[in-house]
């Protein structure tokens, strides 16, 4: 992609024969965890020279769960492919004139550093565009910055409680008489959610500048994304005035709604036409279920969904997963096997795309990775770079964004010791 009219020519060296979308895009990542760390991963497997900052430690999700190598954590291996990282300590004035040469030679600033906290480091927006006009200067927040909460801390869990999202597993596993708690989805879904947010939000901003040449400031928010990701079917009965019932999609938040039990394990069923239904329960040995009143529309079917999926549930154990498999596929009804989580690195349709891959790390030796999953016929995502230990790409990075030598060691110099 040729820079845009004011744009400044991203240095050379960042990306070795890219051939994704986003080759030629340079974007300097100040994000940590999870959510930044996810967008940016996206980002780099369509072509991107994300180049990662670290401070200290290095970010803190290197140091989760067990690792063959310091700093090389599963979740960081996960997180951190087709990156570079620069350790700069950005509380000294060389290495914040460092990264000002950095971002005069980007096209994207990407960080979920609080307001206050990257203000006083010297690199809001307003820092950043004097530096590079044509910047897109992503930020990603817990809260939008015209709320009640803007500037608060946020987290997965917070933002799952706030968004009514762990109310979803109480209100399905609630009974007559039994109350359920709030839970937690398994997940760090909130995080990942908004980090896909983040990701088209990040494109549609590159596309507005390659038309008219202008950066701009973008802000994800955690909440409001991930609220209006969960609410699309969970407004339900409150999405008119007045309310036609209650919030939380009948079909989803039914306690029924799960794997059904077969004879040797479990199977996920899904019938979803007319024509699915009827043949499904005379496959069961149940004709005739769909003609009553409770079951024959799609609309009853939707109030009286329970009960259905009860009846699924005891025609399901009359037979074996691979008979039953064998016998909707034939019917062409939906369905799939039930894998544990174990189970799902043998999955066949998985296996026969190379979705999971073994690669060799120098230092963390072989590790899974999944390849990217979505194709591109003219610029396909790829996998160029390993997980970078921390400060692996110090010296080079500076290099290709002019620093001289001496300026380079100043920066990646230890004290010394007193």
């Amino acid at each position: 992609m040729s820079p845009p009219p004011g744009a400044k020519a991203p240095a050379s060296g960042g990306n070795r024969c890219r051939s994704g979308p986003l080759a030629g895009i340079r974007v300097i990542d100040m994000s940590t965890v999870v959510l930044g760390p996810y967008a940016t991963l996206i980002l780099g497997d369509l072509g991107a020279d994300v180049i990662k900052i670290e401070t200290g430690a290095g970010d803190i999700v290197r140091h989760a769960g067990k690792a063959p190598a310091p700093g090389m954590g599963p979740l960081y291996m996960a997180l951190n492919r087709n990156k570079r990282s620069v350790k700069l300590d950005l509380r000294k004035p060389q290495a914040k004139e460092a990264m000002r040469r950095l971002l005069g030679g980007a096209d994207i600033f990407f960080h979920n550093v609080r307001l206050g906290g990257i203000s006083r480091l010297g690199f809001n927006y307003e820092a950043v565009r004097a530096v590079n006009p044509s910047l897109v200067y992503v930020h990603c927040v817990g809260y939008g910055s015209d709320g009640a909460y803007a500037g608060r801390q946020a987290y997965d869990d917070l933002v799952q409680a706030a968004s009514g999202f762990a109310d979803l597993l109480r209100a399905r596993d609630s009974v007559e008489g039994r109350e359920s708690e709030p839970a937690y989805m398994p997940s760090l879904i909130a995080d990942k959610t908004a980090g896909l947010h983040a990701v088209y939000a990040t494109l549609a901003a590159l596309f507005h500048r390659e038309r008219t040449g202008e950066g701009q400031f973008v802000e994800v928010p955690m909440l409001e994304t991930f609220t209006m990701f969960h609410l699309v079917e969970n407004l339900y009965g409150r999405s008119f005035v007045p309310p036609t019932g209650g919030m939380a999609y009948t079909r989803s938040v039914n306690p029924n709604r799960r794997p059904y039990p077969t004879k040797d394990g479990y199977i996920a069923i899904v019938p979803y036409s007319d024509d699915q239904w009827a043949q499904f329960f005379d496959l069961g040995g149940r004709p005739g279920v769909m003609e009553e009143p409770r079951f024959r529309t799609y609309e009853a079917r939707t109030e009286n969904i329970g009960a259905l999926y009860a009846l699924i549930r005891e025609v399901a154990r009359t037979r074996t997963t691979e008979e039953w498999l064998k016998l909707l596929d034939e019917a062409h009804i939906p369905a799939m096997r039930y894998n544990r989580l174990e189970d799902v690195l043998e999955e066949p349709h998985l296996v026969s795309s190379d979705f999971f891959q073994t690669r060799h790390h120098a230092q963390a030796g072989d590790y899974v990775t999944m390849r990217h999953p979505v194709r591109f016929e003219v610029s396909p995502a790829d996998i160029e770079r390993d997980p970078p230990l921390l400060g692996a790409d110090t010296e080079s990075v500076l290099r290709e964004a002019g620093l001289s030598e001496a300026e380079i060691t100043d920066l990646t110099s230890e004290p010394k010791a007193r």
